[in-house]
C-alpha cells in the first residue's frame, strides 16, 4: 500500500509556491507524481521580499493580512496541483507546508517565522496540513535549518560513492551524505541565487539571470570578490544558517562602497563567482573526498554557475535530474516527507546538522 502526501514550499528566492504530489510506501519515498508552481501576486511578492531583506516593522493588522494572503497562495498551489494530477483531496494523507520565511534568527531572538496560516490552508483545500517545522528544532537548541538534509540522506545517499547535495535557492546549503544518518552534515554556505536575483532586478528589471548568461558576459572584479568573501559568515564553523535578511544588496553596498560605479555585468559575474566559490570552499573543507555533487533548487538551472562550481570544486557536478528527480521538486518533496514523518510520530531533524540537543518530531498538525 502506498500513501500520497503534498509538499508545499516557497524559499528565499520567492519565485512562487512549489507544490509536489509525492508517493510513499511506508516511510520510503517512491516518486514525485506531479508538480505545480503557483506564482505570487507581484505586489505581494514585492512586499514579502522587502520585508525579508529589510526586516521593516509591521503593524499587527498588516502581519495578519500577509499571513492570510500567503496562505491563500499556498492553498491555490495545492488545489491546482490536485486538479492537474486528477486526484481528490480525500486521497491525500496530508500536506506539509513550509510557509514563507520572513524572519530567521536562531541565535539572537531564537526564532524562525514563516507566514501562511495552516488552518486557512486546511479549510480552503480540505487537506490535513502539517506546518511550522522549524521552531521545534530551535526550541531544542538547534538552528531550525537546514531541515532538508534528512530527506537528502533518506533519498540520495549511496553506499558506492561519496556524495554531497547542494541546494541553490536564494541561499545555498550543502548536505554531506554518509551511509548512516548520524554522519550526515549540512549547513547554509551563504548566498545562492539571492544576490544575483536582487542585482538583476535592480539593474535590469528582470527577476533572474536565466542560465547565467548575463553573468557570463561580464568580467570578474577581484576587489569586490575579496570584500564580499571576507565576511566572517563564510569562515564560521557549522552548524550555521542564514537568510536574505543578512545577504542582500545593502550588505553588498556596506562591504563595497564602490558598487554603484562598477560595471553592471561585471558585478553579476562576481556575484556568481561568490556563490560558486563559497559552495566549493564548503565542499573542500567539510566534504573531502566527494565524488559527486548533486545540485537542486533553481540554481541547478543556471548553467554558468554550475560550470564555475565544477571548475572550482574539481568534482563531478550534475543536477538531481540525473537520478530522475527534478531539481525544482526536491524541497517541496522534502516537506511532504517531513509531513509523513510527523504523522507517524518520527523525528524530522538531524541534530548533527542543526545543532539541536535531540531529534524531535517537527511541526503541528492542522486537521481539515
Amino acid at each position: 500500500m502506498t500513501e500520497l502526501y503534498l509538499g508545499l514550499m516557497s524559499g528565499t528566492s520567492m519565485d512562487g509556491v512549489d507544490a509536489a504530489l509525492c508517493e510513499f510506501a511506508g516511510q520510503r519515498f517512491v516518486r514525485v507524481r506531479a508538480l505545480h508552481t503557483q506564482d505570487y501576486d507581484a505586489s505581494l511578492r514585492g512586499e514579502l521580499l522587502r520585508l525579508q531583506r529589510e526586516m521593516r516593522p509591521l503593524t499587527l493588522e498588516r502581519y495578519a493580512q500577509l499571513d492570510h494572503a500567503v496562505a491563500e497562495t499556498f492553498a491555490e498551489a495545492a488545489m491546482a496541483l490536485l486538479k492537474r494530477a486528477r486526484v481528490s483531496a480525500q486521497k491525500i494523507r496530508a500536506a506539509g507546508s513550509h510557509g514563507q520565511t520572513v524572519f530567521h534568527d536562531p541565535l539572537g531572538v531564537q526564532s524562525s517565522l514563516q507566514l501562511g496560516d495552516p488552518s486557512l490552508i486546511a479549510a480552503r483545500t480540505g487537506l490535513t496540513v502539517v506546518a511550522d517545522f522549524r521552531r521545534a528544532d530551535i526550541a531544542h537548541g538547534g538552528q531550525g535549518a537546514p531541515l532538508v538534509p534528512a530527506f537528502h540522506h533518506a533519498l540520495l545517499a549511496s553506499a558506492r560513492e561519496k556524495r554531497c547535495v547542494v541546494n541553490i535557492g536564494g541561499i545555498a546549503n550543502i548536505t554531506v551524505l554518509s551511509r548512516a544518518a548520524s554522519g550526515v552534515r549540512g549547513f547554509d554556505t551563504g548566498p545562492g541565487n539571492g544576490l544575483m536575483d536582487e542585482w538583476s532586478e535592480a539593474i535590469r528589471g528582470e527577476r533572474m539571470d536565466g542560465g547565467g548568461q548575463w553573468a557570463a558576459s561580464g568580467q570578474l572584479i577581484p576587489q569586490l570578490l575579496e570584500a564580499l568573501s571576507g565576511d566572517p559568515y563564510f569562515g564560521a564553523a557549522p552548524p550555521k544558517s542564514t537568510g536574505r535578511g543578512y545577504f542582500n544588496l545593502e550588505w553588498m553596498k556596506r562591504l563595497y562602497p564602490g558598487l554603484d560605479i562598477a560595471p553592471r555585468a561585471d558585478v553579476q559575474r562576481t556575484l556568481c563567482e561568490l556563490t560558486a566559490r563559497s559552495i566549493a570552499d564548503a565542499i573542500a573543507r567539510h566534504a573531502k573526498g566527494t565524488q559527486r555533487v548533486l545540485a537542486c533548487g533553481g540554481g541547478a538551472l543556471n548553467t554558468f554557475l554550475l560550470e564555475r562550481l565544477r571548475t572550482l570544486a574539481k568534482v563531478k557536478v550534475e543536477s538531481t535530474a540525473a537520478l530522475d528527480l527534478s531539481p525544482l521538486a526536491v524541497e517541496a518533496a522534502a516537506f511532504a516527507w517531513l509531513a509523513m514523518r510527523t504523522l507517524k510520530g518520527l523525528p524530522g531533524n538531524l541534530p548533527a546538522v542543526t545543532g539541536a540537543r535531540k531529534a524531535a518530531v517537527l511541526g503541528g498538525i492542522y486537521r481539515a
